[in-house]
């Protein structure tokens, strides 16, 4: 088998249905990168579990006479319940944060957004208890015990906030798989398409060599190879994408987060989502081409 008429007959069956190819390249790299950017939440979201799990905490709220009188948790009610907190099995620690301590923080947190800081007060911040489990899976029951407790405003269970922030992140990792696929269908169809048309167009050529002795596999693996460039190529784009929309988006939004979102990084995108977007296109392109020739191309 000769490569270079193989790969001539690539090139010129890609550059004669030019619009089609275009039009396929386009449609691959939009599908891919949907796909690419639902792997890149995935990743996030297990970083995020990794690096949140051993922060989580139970925070119990005190009210506004509480915060206001007691700033170093040195009278009863607030002692009281910190060293019923101590004393609990399972309870990994507990820290008192006054008010100015919460503002504090609350700087720290928000340091990217100065209008949010400058209209914050200490004094609308309450004081609270920070409450460290060994077993954060099993928060519900400090929530339970100790909402309504005298002194206490609210019990937070952080655990509750990301379990809603994960499935949030879940919907619309969900939504970019769907649109991928929908995209994919599409891009799936006009390879099969381009396939046909670049065979009939190139039907008497086909039929010649078949007269003169050469396989089916020797005449259709130009075309095969035309979706598998394409698809390829389609690849590239993608990630192309994803670079340039991490760039001038994600980055962007995440920064403005204020760091509770860990940041996609180059690397991430490189590795793995590059290399599965690749395997991917041309798996998909290699699958559609051949059962096309198999059903379509009698020659």
């Amino acid at each position: 088998m000769r490569a270079s008429f193989v790969f001539s007959e690539v090139v010129t069956g890609l550059r004669r249905n030019i619009t089609m190819t275009i039009a396929m390249v386009i449609t691959t790299a939009v599908s891919l990168a949907m796909l690419g950017g639902g792997l890149l939440i995935v990743g996030t979201i297990d970083k995020m579990k990794t690096n949140y799990q051993d922060d989580v905490e139970v925070t119990v709220y005190f009210t506004d006479d509480v915060s206001a009188s007691d700033v170093n948790c040195s009278q009863q009610l607030c002692s009281g319940l910190r060293t019923e907190l101590d004393s609990r099995p399972g309870v990994d620690s507990v820290v008192f944060e006054n008010r100015q301590d919460a503002f504090e923080r609350f700087k720290r947190i928000f340091e990217g957004q100065p209008e949010l800081v400058e209209l914050a007060r200490p004094e609308s911040l309450p004081a609270s208890l920070h409450i460290k489990l060994e077993d954060p899976s099993r928060s519900d029951v400090i929530v339970k015990e100790y909402t309504g407790r005298p002194g206490v405003d609210k019990v937070d269970d952080q655990n509750v906030f990301l379990e809603r922030f994960f499935n949030g992140l879940n919907v619309f990792r969900n939504i970019t798989f769907v649109v991928a696929l929908l995209q994919a269908f599409a891009a799936l169809l006009l390879i099969s398409n381009t396939i046909q048309v670049s065979a009939f167009t190139r039907r008497t050529e086909v039929g010649i060599m078949r007269l003169v002795g050469a396989t089916r596999w020797y005449t259709q693996l130009p075309f095969l190879l035309e979706a598998v460039v394409a698809g390829v190529v389609g690849a590239i784009l993608a990630i192309v994408f994803l670079l340039v929309g991490k760039m001038l988006f994600f980055d962007t939004l995440l920064t403005s987060a204020g760091g509770i979102i860990p940041p996609v990084t180059t690397l991430d995108v490189l590795f793995p989502v590059a290399p599965i977007l690749v395997g991917v296109s041309i798996l998909i392109s290699a699958i559609t081409g051949y059962v096309t020739l198999r059903l379509y191309v009698r020659h």
